[in-house]
């Protein structure tokens, strides 16, 4: 209680001081930072430089380190005297990164129980994952270094989460074109778990632009 105490003063005298409270920020880039590193190994695993049991074993801590920020997050709004933007969409991006976390963390799953063969088709969908990330990143950093910049960088993630729902729908009239066998219903799973990144990607997007845009 103490400790909180003298945290929220803390506070109270950077913000008089003029300077921006950005642990909020912080925890956010750290969550992002975590997914990040997931969509990374994912694009080693199917890449062959990690094996699928290895992957499946790293995800776990990855997912923890995502799941600490979230908290630490969570744990910082309690205390905010002013926030970036609503609290309401602070929560909804924050949720939306832990959902793009978690759908990598079943495709690393998935793959790992599948066993699917030649997985580096998948990379050009990881690659848009990754990108659409980073944008987030910097969308987040330019809420307390260059606001004006949000709005472009959520657009960024917008499109990056957008062509990966693109080449998912290349990828499952490939999948349908041919004989709906055990090996090609598996392909079609992994794939749309990568689809379903792809949304949440365009879901982070959405609630930071959103905040931005209500200030």
């Amino acid at each position: 209680m103490v400790r909180r105490f003298v945290r929220r003063l803390s506070r109270v005298r950077d913000l008089l001081a003029g300077r921006m409270d950005d642990a909020l920020t912080e925890a956010l880039v750290g969550q992002l930072e975590a997914t990040k590193q997931g969509a990374w190994l994912a694009m080693a695993m199917i890449g062959g430089e990690v094996g699928r049991t290895g992957a499946h074993e790293q995800m776990r801590a990855i997912e923890h380190l995502g799941d600490t920020e979230r908290a630490r997050l969570v744990e910082e709004l309690k205390d905010a005297l002013v926030t970036p933007i609503d609290r309401e969409d602070l929560f909804r991006l924050s949720r939306s990164i832990d959902d793009v976390l978690d759908s990598l963390r079943d495709f690393v799953r998935e793959s790992h129980l599948y066993r699917v063969p030649e997985q580096i088709r998948f990379a050009p969908l990881l690659d848009q994952v990754i990108v659409g990330i980073e944008a987030l990143e910097s969308a987040v950093r330019d809420l307390a270094s260059r606001p004006s910049g949000v709005v472009q960088d959520a657009l960024e993630a917008k499109k990056a989460g957008g062509a990966v729902r693109r080449m998912y729908q290349y990828e499952i009239a490939r999948i349908f074109s041919g004989e709906l066998t055990a090996e090609a219903m598996k392909e079609r799973e992994l794939v749309r778990r990568l689809e379903i990144v792809g949304m949440a990607i365009g879901d982070a997007a959405d609630a930071i632009a959103d905040g931005t845009m209500k200030r």
